[in-house]
């Protein structure tokens, strides 16, 4: 499965905003948003630019959506369209059907620091829904499903790491206890946290 594999950092240089891709960097000194103030990457930060069109605002808020939840043009274009054929809010869907990834999930659990390192713990197969292991990060986790880390995965540095964690705050619409996990509901638009307005990404697509 393709992936991106160059530097993290620079997408969230590239988008200004923190997109957490690397786990606890994301929150010491040597986060380049906190060093550079969000510079772009590029020669000198590439200072002097032009202002950024509607169509421009548009295509940076579905790239930083598709590198929030490590998801490539092609699977994020399907997302859309299973989104707009749903009759309600277009955006709010297709943040639900993100959110609702096994490797986002891993990740908002505090099974791991990064969705990246969740999307490794997930193809790894150190993940288990409901009991039984799966090694598809995309999966469509379900209201009522379990989501554990194998007994014999909890020694993982990293793992004991994240889960060593006291102050991550676990959505409402999650729960978890120790290393077991379990989708209540979906969740509401405002407890959706990322800064992503996701009018632009529907208006992106509508042209």
């Amino acid at each position: 499965m393709a992936r991106y594999k160059d530097a993290k950092c620079r997408l969230c240089r590239r988008e200004g905003v923190k997109l957490f891709l690397k786990g606890s960097r994301c929150f010491s000194p040597k986060c380049p948003i906190e060093r550079r103030g969000g510079v772009p990457p590029g020669q000198h930060g590439q200072r002097f630019r032009r202002r950024t069109s509607e169509f421009g605002l548009q295509l940076r808020e579905k790239q930083k959506a598709k590198r929030l939840y490590g998801v490539l043009e092609r699977q994020f274009r399907r997302y859309f369209q299973e989104a707009a054929k749903v009759k309600e809010a277009t955006g709010t869907i297709l943040l639900q059907l993100l959110e609702r990834r096994l490797d986002n999930i891993v990740y908002l659990l505090s099974f791991a620091q990064s969705r990246s390192m969740a999307r490794q713990l997930v193809n790894h197969g150190h993940i288990l829904v409901d009991n039984r292991k799966v090694d598809i990060p995309s999966y469509r986790v379900k209201p009522g499903q379990v989501i554990s880390i194998k007994s014999q995965s909890l020694n993982i540095s990293p793992v004991k790491t994240a889960l060593a964690e006291k102050d991550k705050t676990i959505p409402k619409w999650l729960k978890r206890k120790a290393a077991v996990g379990k989708v209540e509901r979906l969740p509401e638009r405002e407890e959706i946290e990322t800064e992503i307005n996701e009018q632009l990404i529907v208006e992106y697509y509508s042209r």
